[in-house]
């Protein structure tokens, strides 16, 4: 249920590769989680797990380092094992892989496929004689950052362990990218034992920006395009399926393997075009497209009016449609305070999967929304030094009232409140609980609350963590991964604290729907009762409230 985008190097001001990733996981694990480095004895095996549940805790393995292990939890069981490589890297982990030491970096999103199997271990395959189904893309990122170190080597091996392997459950879209190119991996299952599964690659051209949102984006494979990769699977597999034949032309990707849009209609696409018309509005893009959810009326990727700051990349990821028809702050549905957030419910199309099922009404699906597990910005600055080059920007739960944080992806380790949190119980030593109470309590009066204590917070930690950046820049000739670690980690433990600090005060300043004081002096000021504004009480019974102190006599 993600929004994931690729920022290439001359679409960005200060010249670095951006990927980055929404993981919209619902209340799911969301912790960050470093993997380290390590070194395998000839012969050794990696364990192979589903994946394909984040539920919490996604993992228990004492194969991934200390951080994966649970005392209170089961170690999660294998679906099957590949050959281990002598030495695999060190690398940040969510829901699906994030960022390796070498500065290779993924994002991601769920897709909808005509077909959607559940794996297949090895050992049933062994006693069925079929074909095993190893892989989800959950594993193949994961696998990709502890073995390779750029983008185009990590897409031929999840390609490879693709074909060799299988691949099981929802249409997938992996975006990897590093310091000098990135590319769009798509991925799904085949109904067919000997033609399994499929996947398809492009490079997303420099100086261009790439977004998808739950639905494949990649369309013609043309032979011969040196942008483009696909499995020797895919068309004989979809021809014998009748899915494509070679006299329709080139395989058109999308609607040969996929029923197109996620959800329901503009799920995915609304997305599409709120990134591409807020990074160039001279394209004119409409939001209304002609096709439905195999419209071509989308270009794969589009070149932004003008390079891209870091900050207008957070900005995309806070959006609700605000200033177009579809602006979730606006109309009764978001109360009296202006709450762009819309909650699901039993009269809601499904959310996860691809049906038939008719809808009666949807509500806009926005960028930010309010089951955002964690939100991570990823790049690689080609001017910085070695040490600092490839940063994660990490930002837990809802991506409007969240605050990023630098994690350099060299450190040795992670802050144990980023790595440790379980959604299901509140705890203050785990940060996704500070953003994600915040997040909550801003319902109370959310313009207001956003507008006068979150948003300048957020702004000042923000622009405090990029001058940190800019600090550790000028200071690594001096460092080294050890010290770096300890900064950064003081740097977001530091932000985490003010987060609850906030969270206190807000819980003063709007008890009971009054404006308060909130300061903890003996002078506060008096509660400033602020009600409801004219025009939504216009929209209520209000008006039918009493109108006159008459006694009405019988």
């Amino acid at each position: 249920m993600c929004t994931t985008m690729i920022f290439t190097c001359g679409a960005c001001a200060d010249g670095a590769m951006r990927v980055t990733h929404s993981d919209d996981n619902e209340l799911s694990d969301q912790r960050l989680i470093y993997v380290p480095a390590q070194d395998h004895a000839p012969g050794a095996t990696r364990g192979v797990v589903d994946g394909s549940n984040d539920a919490y805790p996604r993992l228990v393995s004492t194969e991934r380092g200390p951080n994966y292990q649970l005392a209170d939890y089961p170690e999660t069981p294998l679906i099957g094992r590949i050959p281990q490589v002598p030495h695999t890297w060190a690398y940040y982990d969510g829901s699906y892989g994030v960022m390796n030491e070498h500065n290779l970096m993924f994002g991601e999103c769920t897709n909808g496929a005509k077909f959607q199997p559940g794996h297949v271990s090895q050992e049933e395959a062994h006693q069925s004689g079929k074909q095993c189904r190893l892989f989800y893309s959950a594993e193949l990122s994961r696998i990709a950052l502890e073995r390779c170190t750029n983008a185009r080597d990590a897409v031929v091996l999840m390609g490879q362990l693709i074909d060799q392997y299988g691949y099981f459950s929802t249409g997938e879209t992996l975006l990897v990218g590093d310091e000098k190119e990135a590319w769009v991996f798509e991925m799904c299952a085949l109904p067919d034992e000997k033609y399994h599964s499929a996947w398809a690659a492009q490079r997303v051209p420099d100086g261009q920006v790439f977004v998808a949102a739950n639905e494949f984006r990649i369309r013609l494979l043309e032979p011969g395009n040196p942008d483009q990769l696909w499995s020797p699977l895919l068309e004989p597999g979809a021809e014998k399926i009748g899915w494509w034949k070679p006299s329709d032309g080139p395989l058109d990707w999308l609607p040969t393997v996929s029923e197109g849009e996620y959800s329901h209609p503009y799920y995915s696409l609304r997305r599409v075009w709120r990134v591409f018309d807020r990074v160039n509005p001279d394209l004119g893009l409409s939001p209304w497209v002609n096709g439905k959810g195999y419209t071509t009326d989308y270009p794969f990727s589009i070149p932004p009016s003008q390079p891209l700051q870091r900050r207008e990349i957070f900005a995309l990821y806070r959006d609700h449609y605000e200033g177009t028809e579809f602006d979730l702050t606006q109309g009764i549905a978001a109360g009296p305070y202006g709450d762009p957030n819309r909650f699901i419910g039993p009269y809601d199309g499904a959310q996860n999967n691809v049906s038939s099922e008719v809808l009666y009404g949807a509500w806009e699906r926005a960028i930010s929304i309010f089951y955002q597990g964690y939100i991570s910005v990823c790049e690689v600055r080609p001017d910085a030094p070695e040490l600092t080059k490839g940063v994660c920007w990490f930002g837990p739960d809802v991506a409007y009232s969240t605050c990023f944080t630098p994690f350099p992806a060299k450190m040795a380790s992670l802050p144990s409140c980023y790595q440790t949190g379980d959604p299901q119980i509140f705890s203050r030593e785990v940060a996704w609980w500070a953003f994600d109470f915040v997040a909550n309590w801003a319902r109370l009066n959310y313009q207001r609350m956003c507008r006068v204590d979150i948003l300048p917070l957020q702004r000042h930690l923000e622009e405090k963590g990029e001058a940190a950046l800019v600090g550790w820049d000028a200071a690594a000739g001096s460092l080294d991964s050890h010290r770096l670690t300890e900064l950064a980690s003081t740097q977001a433990e530091e932000l985490v604290a003010q987060w609850w600090q906030l969270a206190d005060r807000l819980i003063a300043k709007y008890s009971d729907g009054y404006v308060n004081g909130g300061t903890g002096k003996p002078q506060n000021p008096a509660p400033v009762a602020i009600g409801y504004a004219s025009e939504w009480l216009g929209k209520t019974d209000y008006p039918q409230g009493p109108t006159s102190y008459a006694m009405h006599l019988k």
